[in-house]
């Protein structure tokens, strides 16, 4: 239902919801340019000044209004003429036209009532209750991608559309909805919806028989700081019995000008007091700094509708491939899909396939829009989920944990659970495991022990799906081949190579960046945009299935580099590690965000082995800003496999690389990286409790070795690797 209503008005209403943006966007700079246009008034300057400094160039002098920004305004009479003009507070003297800036009655027309008077202000209102319902839900989208308020800041994860959809959308979503309130009330406010506080003294008469005295022997204008002044009106010369008015922040006054004395006085109301400050906060007057920034955040408008509206599109292009998907409500078999690269999506439309064939109705949907209402007449629920580094859930099921744990009963359908991942991770299929036991705690009956797929294993997959069957007593027997993801060429520039004297041949490779397309630099997919600790999929030939390997280079560096170990019998280490300049591969990224240096001048530390230097080597040379980053790294020798020794003399010398240890298994005292860690315990404890980060790369025993080292080192600070972690500190890219 959230993505209904956070959708649907985005799509539906995006031109006015930009027209009514951008024209307020822009219309926020004007307070701030008004305000720096005009002089301001000193602290101790009274109304009873400013008056009399007016009056003395314009005797004809009939009313002075003050601005929220400061700018002085005065109207006269003079030689049976009307004059009126923008006044210097300090000195009285005229300054130039009161017309407003060039433009500003031009947007504000626009921004109001869209050129077509009461019509286009209920219209324009309904684009600010549009983005009301934007900002609200798309609040409530970004908390449940984030697994919970609690996690609002946390970081991001998923293609870079959606990364920049969710960080625009937490800057700017306070601004998007203190705008389209205040634009209601006001508009409310202005249809008289909303009770009618003007504060208007009640009628008096001034004495007419006494001569008017002079400003500052008048009490209330002697008193009243310039400041606070809103409006003063002048007794008219041919009404002996005319009054001054005074209208200040605190309500509006009649004041007698031969005695001096309030005759009359009102207090704004609560309505009039609340519509002031709706005012003020909408449009900047009065308060230039805030408008500024609601403007900036309005301007975040054109992009969030942009990168919304891409991953709509992609959303919806998933959605096609599904064929004959049943609605939600006629489903007797659901099947909910968490993934985080989209292979499991493959797995999910040969089972909905294979079901619908056999008879079924099927409805599958992403796991993230899990509700038990809107299943009427499920029988079934299948949860195909893939675990996300350390037993953890893909981005957009973050928080269906939570939500599986607040229900007030369980599902009546029974529940099979099916787990994607890699053996070799300690958290196999983790986040698999923690839906089990989340659904086993609220009595969720389980329709089958949970099974799991190891590496999307087509022969684990046909195991499960021929147990399934025999629980729905179906013929299913599903053979699944996978989606050949799509490619683009990369060519080879260059390789260095390294490790034939250990018996580790090992390859740095260099490959073009391929040109990009203007929509993939503007949406920055494929090799657009990429950092180092991404991910570069290669596709052997003969494989549909990609290995991945981890960026040595960002696209600023203008080049894809990779460190490639040629591993006995395989496939891809075994093409890459022959190829020639010239030659290519079939290519793409993925992005991996969860891998990167935080933001700050906070200490990086380094620890990699092997070829899992080589996402290290490419922090290092991002590092231009000379951030401490303190490198450990394992090697077999220094003669043979030190890769990067050269650039790592060179960045250490540019104070892009603060320190580098190294640690050598085949030179020399047998010394393993960990050793090298536990030998700089006190120096790692300083670092990590001064709010050091700690990146680790390379194979998974390593990786393991540097978390037991690590827990030791830290137990004097009171830090584990897992609280690290958990404050995301701590980052892995193991393998």
């Amino acid at each position: 239902m959230l993505r209904f209503l956070h959708r649907w008005p985005g799509l539906l209403a995006a031109l006015l919801v930009l027209v009514l943006a951008l024209s307020g966007s822009a219309l926020s700079l004007y307070p701030a340019l008004e305000r720096l246009a005009v002089p301001q008034a000193e602290s101790t300057l009274t109304v009873a000044d400013l008056a009399a400094r007016v009056a003395s160039a314009h005797p004809g002098l009939e009313q002075i209004r003050r601005a929220p920004s400061g700018r002085v305004v005065a109207w006269w009479f003079e030689g049976g003429r009307p004059g009126a003009a923008v006044i210097d507070p300090a000195t009285g003297a005229d300054l130039g036209s009161p017309d407003p800036l060039p433009g500003s009655r031009f947007l504000t027309d626009l921004h109001r009532e869209l050129f077509a008077g009461d019509t286009g202000r209920l219209v324009a209102a309904a684009g600010a209750a549009l983005m009301l319902a934007l900002a609200i839900s798309g609040a409530w989208l970004v908390a449940r991608r984030m697994g919970g308020w609690s996690r609002w800041f946390g970081r991001t994860r998923g293609p870079f559309a959606g990364r920049l959809h969710v960080e625009l959308a937490r800057f700017a979503v306070g601004g998007l909805i203190l705008s389209s309130l205040t634009a209601l009330w006001m508009t409310a406010s202005m249809f008289s919806l909303l009770p009618d506080g003007a504060a208007e003294p009640a009628p008096a008469l001034a004495t007419a028989t006494l001569p008017r005295l002079p400003y500052d022997q008048i009490p209330a204008l002697a008193n009243t700081p310039a400041a606070a002044l809103r409006e003063l009106s002048l007794p008219s010369p041919d009404d002996p019995t005319d009054t001054f008015k005074l209208v200040t922040e605190g309500g509006a006054a009649l004041i007698d000008p031969g005695t001096g004395a309030m005759l009359s006085s009102a207090t704004p109301g609560f309505f009039e007091k609340a519509t002031e400050i709706m005012v003020m906060l909408h449009t900047g007057q009065g308060a230039s700094a805030l408008g500024l920034l609601l403007g900036l955040m309005s301007l975040s408008v054109p992009a969030l509708a942009l990168t919304g509206a891409q991953h709509w599109w992609a959303g919806l292009r998933s959605n096609r491939r599904i064929r004959r998907n049943a609605r939600a409500q006629l489903a007797e078999t659901v099947v909910l899909v968490a993934s985080e690269g989209g292979t499991t999506w493959g797995f999910a439309r040969t089972l909905h396939d294979g079901l619908t064939a056999a008879g079924q109705k099927v409805h599958t949907a992403p796991l993230a829009s899990f509700d038990p209402a809107r299943y009427a007449r499920a029988r079934r629920f299948l949860i195909l989920a893939a675990t996300y580094g350390e037993g953890e859930a893909p981005t957009a099921a973050k928080a269906v944990l939570d939500r599986i744990a607040a229900l007030t009963s369980a599902p009546a359908a029974p529940l099979a659970i099916l787990g994607f991942g890699d053996r070799t991770f300690p958290q196999f299929c983790g986040f698999a495991e923690s839906l089990r036991a989340a659904a086993a705690a609220i009595g969720w009956e389980s329709l089958m022990p949970m099974a799991t797929v190891d590496r999307q294993s087509a022969q684990d997959f046909a195991r499960w799906s021929r147990d399934l069957g025999a629980v729905l007593g179906l013929p299913l027997d599903l053979t699944h081949l996978p989606e050949r993801p799509k490619t683009t060429a990369l060519t080879l520039i260059s390789r260095r190579d390294h490790g034939a004297e250990v018996q580790a041949p090992t390859s740095i490779l260099r490959f073009e960046v391929p040109q990009a397309t203007l929509w993939q630099r503007l949406t920055g997919q494929g090799f657009a945009r990429f950092e180092a600790g991404d991910l570069i999929g290669i596709l052997p030939k003969g494989s549909d299935l990609p290995r991945f390997y981890s960026l040595a280079s960002s696209a600023r560096d203008g080049f894809l580099e990779i460190c490639v170990r040629r591993h006995p019998g395989g496939l891809c280490s075994g093409q890459l590690t022959d190829l020639t300049p010239g030659a290519t591969v079939a290519g793409f990224v993925r992005r991996n965000p969860a891998f990167r240096p935080q933001k700050g001048r906070k200490p990086v530390i380094l620890i990699g082995a092997g070829t899992g230097v080589g996402p290290l080597a490419g922090f290092l040379r991002a590092n231009r800003r000379h951030r401490p980053m303190h490198l450990y790294f394992g090697a077999r020798a220094p003669q043979s496999d030190l890769l990067y020794e050269a650039e790592l003399r060179d960045w250490q010398a540019a104070g892009q690389l603060s320190r580098l240890t190294t640690a050598f298994s085949r030179h020399g005292p047998k010394t393993y990286v960990q050793d090298a860690l536990r030998a700089d315990a006190p120096e790692l404890a300083r670092l990590i409790g001064a709010g050091a980060q700690i990146m680790v790369c390379g194979g998974r025993d390593m990786a393991a070795a540097v978390r037991d080292a690590l827990a030791e080192i830290l137990v004097p600070i009171g830090q584990t690797p897992a609280s690290l972690k958990a404050e995301g500190r701590y980052a892995e890219d193991v393998y």
